[in-house]
């Protein structure tokens, strides 16, 4: 049986599952275990969900330690260390180059869309400024949107389930290669230069991760380059530390934020960690920030502004907050209701999330044909930027002119108002010069370069233009800009809150590299200006050089707390996130109230919903183990894994072979198992019942079977007298590098069938991993799971007493569901042992109280991949 695998282009979805779901069926709208579902409670797969699991395979974090991986690490030049920091520093520079070059694009592309837009506004022309904006904006959109449907699918979406995915230990194809790196770069400028809700910093994280992929190899299997540069880094541990490492930088260039790059990569995407590893992260991470903030500071739109070497606050602190408010211990009040509304409110969105990419996944399995499916996945973001230009040009006719308002910048000191006739105010000049006035009538006269004529009686503004007929960060920054407290009405912020919730929930996921950063700053930036608009309307207006102690109760400074309780309710980050917010504003003074609301955020999202990157993988079938373990019985009585064996959660019996094998059956033992390992055993004196002696994949078997040579007519063990490590590729995992899958059965199948491979055999003592860990079948299965998640492991024999293999645990056995499936058939058992010993229940009684424990026998599944 040949084990059948996809890529993410060539993977199908599950059908019969989601179109129940869909449709409302097992167990409706809302039912529990699926979007629906506590982060304490485990996901519950479908069977065609499961078969999906199967498909997947993992990969062990250390390389395997034969010997003839140490014959190749003797032929490594021994260095201090030096070239993995200068492969560090490499990356870090490339990654920030790469951001500077994606914002200069999008710069490019959206100053020619709505400085062209407010030309045509200025003279009265709405219909032609909505045909120029929804005709650039759907160009751009079908440009991204192709790229991803018809030349790399991988780019789709932010791409950090995936990256999350692969350094959890789970091989995910296409994500790393440069096709997939040079669609998401152009699809990401295009979709967010082209106004849908989406943002570029996750794509950004992506691609940090194949730039730390691709350099960290210094080889390229798309392009057919190996240089023989930096070859000791080609090992699956090297390359893991190089993604984390690249993903890391990618957040420190989208964010400007160094330290908040090394935190997300520790704390999100990364699964294996250690102090030495976030000493060279956080060097990438610094060389990344320099490297985008030195040419961001100099640039605009490509075009030089002078002055290189000079960092510009306003380049590198993308939200800078430039008035400082000092926190009073009141306002942890209403940090902690916008924490339970970002809870609420992430939850919601991730819900909704999951059940349009479930109703997405089930309009393209009723869709039969190749290229309609593909134009029915182009169509989905053609049709939410329709829906967003056409908001962004006439949803602002619908609301009234504003007039500049004038607060009493002098009633504090002196008792006086302001006319505004000649002077400046709160809210103006500087914000005026920002605000969007759409078709509002301009009576006044703004101030000119030397501040001469400064009238702005009259001025008029639109507040829902100023929030959506600009960028997202525009819109953002307008959102926490302080000590402009009327600048927005509640009519207003509501309306473009439920738009662009609604379209930013339902953009996520479709097929376009886009991210949801932006979005959730954008969202949470909304319900959080209400809240400080409430206070204003309830307290009055406070300012900071008047009464300090009310100063607090500012909208701008609420909008950047709600942004970040809605982007801990919707992803349920916590340190990394703090730090972020910290350093893409420079508001340490809200410190405290950031961080109350992202920990309330997170503590209410994780009773309704899972993250929203874990229920993508979960979305996804992509097998992901969390760092604890959540094991419940009868679904509200948790399991203590200390109390069970690792004989309850392994697979048995193990498939095995011997040290020397005839070949015959090598082939047949490969043809008949899909397995991705297989414990090797070795008996020390004939008749002897053979021991554990390590372990070998599938991949190696497979290469050697390619190469007759290694075959030999002696049945006997030897130690290696030739050194073949060209024959294996230890660097990587490249199971998908083998020759055609066919062409490969079909070399097996006459390895089985001729006679002459029954007395030929392999030797496969130099390729066995002679460091695989094993345990014996009564270990903890707490301390099982620990081990294999904590050493990235692949597989873990469990042996006896004698250290015979009876059974192996791998990641699939090891994930939730799967764990409280077995757990539960074997309590049953117990119980009914129990019972029947004590004399306590008929056989009747017995079988009515096993068909109220749910136990899924029929779709457990051996997994060995």
């Amino acid at each position: 049986m040949r084990r059948q695998t996809y890529s993410l282009s060539q993977r199908p979805p599950p059908q019969e599952d989601d179109t129940n779901l869909a449709s409302g069926n097992e167990g409706g709208f809302f039912a529990r275990g699926r979007e629906f579902e506590s982060r304490y409670v485990n996901h519950h797969y479908t069977k065609e969900e499961r078969e999906e699991l199967a498909k997947y395979e993992s990969l062990d974090y250390l390389p395997s330690h034969s010997v003839v991986y140490k014959n190749w690490l003797k032929r490594q030049a021994n260095r201090l260390d030096w070239d993995r920091w200068v492969m560090m520093g490499l990356i870090g520079f490339t990654v920030g180059f790469t951001g500077f070059l994606l914002h200069q694009v999008i710069d490019v592309l959206a100053n020619l869309k709505w400085d062209r837009s407010r030309d045509y506004l200025g003279e009265d022309q709405l219909l032609v400024t909505w045909g120029w904006v929804l005709g650039l904006s759907v160009a751009l959109v079908i440009v991204g949107s192709g790229m991803v449907v018809f030349l790399a699918p991988a780019a789709a979406g932010s791409g950090l389930p995936e990256l999350i995915g692969y350094l959890n230990g789970t091989v995910v194809h296409q994500i790393f290669n440069i096709k997939t790196f040079l669609v998401k770069f152009i699809s990401c400028a295009c979709a967010v230069a082209s106004g849908l809700p989406v943002g570029p910093e996750g794509p950004m994280i992506h691609m940090g991760g194949m730039i730390g992929a691709g350099l960290g190899q210094f080889r390229s299997g798309t392009l057919g380059l190996r240089l023989p540069c930096f070859a000791r880094f080609r090992n699956s541990e090297d390359r893991r530390n190089f993604i984390s490492a690249g993903a890391g930088a990618g957040v420190a260039s989208a964010f400007g934020a160094p330290v908040g790059g090394l935190l997300f990569a520790m704390e999100e995407v990364s699964s294996y960690w250690n102090m030495k590893l976030s000493w060279q992260i956080f060097f990438c991470c610094m060389v990344a920030t320099v490297t985008t903030d030195l040419f961001n500071s100099a640039f605009e739109g490509f075009i030089y502004k002078g002055d290189f070497g000079l960092f510009k606050a306003e380049k590198y602190i993308i939200f800078q907050v430039k008035s400082e408010i000092a926190v009073n211990i009141i306002a942890f009040v209403p940090a902690f209701v916008l924490g339970v509304l970002g809870g609420m409110l992430g939850s919601l969105f991730n819900f909704l999330n999951l059940k349009v990419a479930r109703f997405r996944r089930m309009l393209l399995a009723k869709t039969s044909s190749y290229c309609g499916k593909r134009l029915l996945r182009m169509s989905e973001p053609v049709l939410i930027m329709i829906l967003m230009a056409t908001a962004a040009v006439f949803l602002p006719a619908a609301f009234d002119c504003t007039p500049v308002r004038c607060e009493e910048a002098a009633a504090v000191a002196t008792g006086n108002t302001y006319s505004c006739l000649g002077e400046t105010s709160r809210l103006d000049v500087e914000q005026l010069s920002a605000v969007e006035t759409h078709t509002c009538p301009q009576p006044g006269v703004r101030s000119d370069e030397n501040g001469t004529e400064s009238t702005l009686n009259g001025t008029t503004y639109n507040q829902v233009a100023t929030l959506m007929f600009v960028t997202g960060e525009e819109g953002i920054h307008h959102l926490f800009s302080r000590e402009t407290h009327r600048q927005f009405d509640y009519a207003p912020l509501l309306t473009v809150l439920a738009i662009y919730f609604t379209l930013a929930c339902w953009c996520a996921g479709s097929a376009i590299s886009s991210g949801l950063v932006v979005p959730m700053l954008f969202i949470g930036g909304l319900y959080g200006r209400v809240i400080g608009q409430l206070l204003v309307t309830l307290f009055g207006v406070h300012y900071a050089d008047g009464n300090r102690y009310w100063a607090w109760m500012d909208p701008g400074a609420f909008a950047l707390i709600g942004a970040a309780s809605f982007f801990g309710g919707v992803s349920r980050l916590t340190m990394s996130l703090t730090v972020i917010m910290i350093e893409i504003t420079n508001d340490v003074q809200f410190l405290l109230l950031i961080m109350v609301a992202i920990m309330v955020a997170k503590w209410v999202g994780d009773f309704v919903t899972h993250p929203i990157y874990h229920a993508l993988l979960e979305l996804k079938c992509i097998p992901f183990l969390d760092a604890e373990p959540v094991i419940m019985h009868d679904g509200h009585e948790p399991l203590n894994l200390e109390l069970h064996c690792a004989e309850d959660a392994m697979s048995s019996p193990a498939r095995m072979v011997h040290l020397v094998e005839p070949v015959s059956n090598i082939a047949q033992l490969l043809l008949d198992t899909p397995h991705g390992g297989y414990p090797v055993v070795h008996a020390e004196q004939p008749g002897e019942e053979p021991t554990f002696y390590g372990m070998i994949t599938r991949m190696e078997l497979c290469v050697l079977l390619l190469h007759e040579e290694v075959f030999d007519t002696k049945e006997i063990v030897t130690e290696a007298s030739f050194d073949q490590e060209t024959l294996l590729d230890y660097n990587v995992v490249a199971v998908h590098k083998l020759q055609d899958p066919d062409e490969l059965d079909k070399l097996l199948t006459k390895y089985r069938k001729d006679p002459k491979y029954q007395t030929q055999f392999v030797n496969l003592q130099p390729y066995v991993n002679q460091s695989a860990l094993c345990v014996r079948d009564n270990f903890s299965l707490h301390r099982a799971y620990i081990i294999f998640r904590t050493m990235g492991m692949r597989h873990l024999p469990v042996v006896d007493s004698g250290n015979h293999v009876v059974g192996v645990i791998t990641r699939k056995t090891l994930m939730g569901f799967s764990l409280e499936e077995r757990l539960t058939s074997k309590l049953q058992s117990e119980l009914k042992q129990t019972m029947m010993m004590n004399g306590r229940a008929s056989l009747k009684e017995l079988t009515e109280q096993s068909d109220d424990i749910v136990i899924k026998a029929e779709n457990k599944m051996v997994f060995w991949v």
